[in-house]
C-alpha cells in the first residue's frame, strides 16, 4: 500500500509539474492573444462565428471520418517516410529584393507559403516565416538546409504585409515583429489583428477583414477577403480568428492568394464572381488523407485553378518544412504528373525572380536534382 501511495504521489507530482510548465509556456507572448474589446464585438457579429468559434462554409471535420487523433499521432511520430526531408542541402541563387526596378511586377518565393510580390509598384509580403522554424520552439519543425535563404533584414520597406491565418507556419512572431518598423499596412483576417496589436503593431494600420469584405487601398488597388476551408489557432483554443484567402486587384492585374485550404465549393464561386485571375498562388503539400478536408489532396489544387479561371498558378506550401507524412518532393512530382492538360503552372526555385506574365519561360523540374 505504501508503494502504491508513492507511485500515485509521483504521478500527481509529474502531472502538476507538466501543468505548471504548460501554463507558463502558454503565457509567452508569441502565443498571441484572443480577440477582445471592440474587435471581439466585431467577431461576435460575424455571420461565420457561432457557438464560440469561426466555422467553414460547409461541414469540415478536422480529421477525416475514417481515422482518429491517436492513429494520426502514432503514424506521424513512429511511421517511416522515405525522403521526408532532402538528403542534400539546397543550393539556390538569392534575388536581392532591395535592388530591383520598383516599377516591375515580379514574384519571389521564400519556401513554404512565404513569398514576395511586387505588383504595379506595390511591395507585398505574404505569410513570412523567416526564423528558420515553424513552431513555438526553435528546436522543432526546422527549415530544410538551404531553404531558409531570406531573413527579415533582407526585406525592403513594405506597402502590405499579408497574413492569411495565425498558424505557426504562416504567422511567425520573431519575423513579423522585426518587420513591423518597415511595414505600412498589414492585411489579415478578422481576429488575427489581436495578435499583431498585442505584439506592438499600430492597430490603425491593420486592415482586418471578414470573408467577403473589401478594402479600397487607393491608387487603383483593392483587396477582398474570400473564404478558405481550414482552421486557425496558436494555442489550446481553436478558431478564434478567421482563416482567409485574398484577392488583390491592381490597375492591371488580379491575383488570388490562396492561403491554406482544402477543396470545396468556394473556388467555383470565387471564379464566377471575379471572372478570371492573372495568377493564383495555391497550396501544394503537407497533405494527408487523415486531414483531407483542410488541405488539398494531389490534383485538387489543379481543379481549383480551373474553377478560379486562373491563367497561371504557382504552387506553394512545400520544400521548406516537413509537416506531413509524404516525401518532401512528392507534392511537386504529383502536380507535374497530374497536369495532363498542360495548364500554365510555374515551378520557381526558392529565391528565383519570376515574371509570371512571361508565358514563354520554361521552368525546370528543379526538385529532381535533390
Amino acid at each position: 500500500m505504501n508503494i502504491l501511495k508513492k507511485i500515485l504521489a509521483a504521478i500527481l507530482l509529474l502531472v502538476g509539474i507538466v501543468s505548471v510548465s504548460a501554463y507558463f509556456i502558454m503565457k509567452q507572448k508569441k502565443f498571441g492573444k484572443a480577440p477582445s474589446g471592440q474587435r471581439l464585438e466585431r467577431v461576435l457579429k460575424s455571420p461565420h462565428y457561432k457557438n464560440g468559434r469561426f466555422y467553414n462554409l460547409n461541414l469540415t471535420p478536422q480529421l477525416a471520418e475514417d481515422t482518429s487523433m491517436p492513429e494520426v499521432m502514432f503514424r506521424f511520430l513512429f511511421g517511416k517516410t522515405p525522403n521526408k526531408t532532402p538528403q542534400n542541402a539546397f543550393h539556390f541563387e538569392k534575388t536581392d529584393l532591395k535592388k530591383l526596378n520598383p516599377n516591375e511586377s515580379f514574384y519571389v518565393w521564400m519556401g513554404h507559403s512565404s513569398y514576395f510580390i511586387q505588383l504595379d509598384g506595390k511591395k507585398i509580403l505574404v505569410d513570412p516565416v523567416l526564423s528558420g522554424y515553424a513552431s513555438p520552439f526553435s528546436f522543432t519543425t526546422k527549415a530544410f538546409k538551404g531553404s531558409d535563404m531570406y531573413k527579415s533584414e533582407d526585406i525592403p520597406a513594405l506597402d502590405y504585409l499579408v497574413i492569411t491565418h495565425d498558424h505557426w507556419d504562416h504567422l511567425d512572431y520573431e519575423t513579423v515583429v522585426k518587420l513591423f518598423p518597415k511595414t505600412k499596412k498589414i492585411i489579415t483576417g478578422l481576429g488575427t489583428g489581436e495578435h499583431l496589436e498585442f505584439w506592438g503593431y499600430n492597430p490603425k494600420n491593420i486592415i482586418e477583414l471578414d470573408w467577403f469584405e473589401s478594402s479600397d487601398l487607393g491608387d487603383g488597388f483593392k483587396v477582398t477577403a474570400e473564404p478558405a476551408r481550414h482552421f486557425s489557432g496558436r494555442g489550446l483554443k481553436r478558431d478564434q480568428a478567421i482563416w482567409a484567402s485574398f484577392v488583390f486587384e491592381s490597375p492591371n492585374q488580379r491575383i488570388y492568394i490562396g492561403g491554406d485550404s482544402g477543396y470545396d465549393t468556394h473556388f467555383k464561386k470565387i471564379g464566377d464572381k471575379y471572372g478570371s485571375f492573372d495568377l493564383a498562388i495555391l497550396e501544394n503539400g503537407q497533405y494527408n488523407k487523415d486531414w483531407r478536408y483542410i488541405h488539398f489532396m494531389p490534383g485538387e489544387n489543379i481543379k481549383a485553378m480551373k474553377e478560379l479561371n486562373a491563367k497561371r498558378m504557382i504552387p506553394v506550401h512545400n520544400s521548406k518544412f516537413a509537416l506531413a507524412t509524404h516525401s518532401w518532393k512528392e507534392p511537386l512530382e504529383q502536380m507535374a504528373e497530374l497536369n495532363t492538360e498542360n495548364l500554365r503552372i510555374l515551378y520557381p526555385k526558392i529565391g528565383e525572380k519570376v515574371n509570371w506574365e512571361d508565358d514563354a519561360k520554361v521552368y525546370e523540374k528543379w526538385w529532381e536534382k535533390y
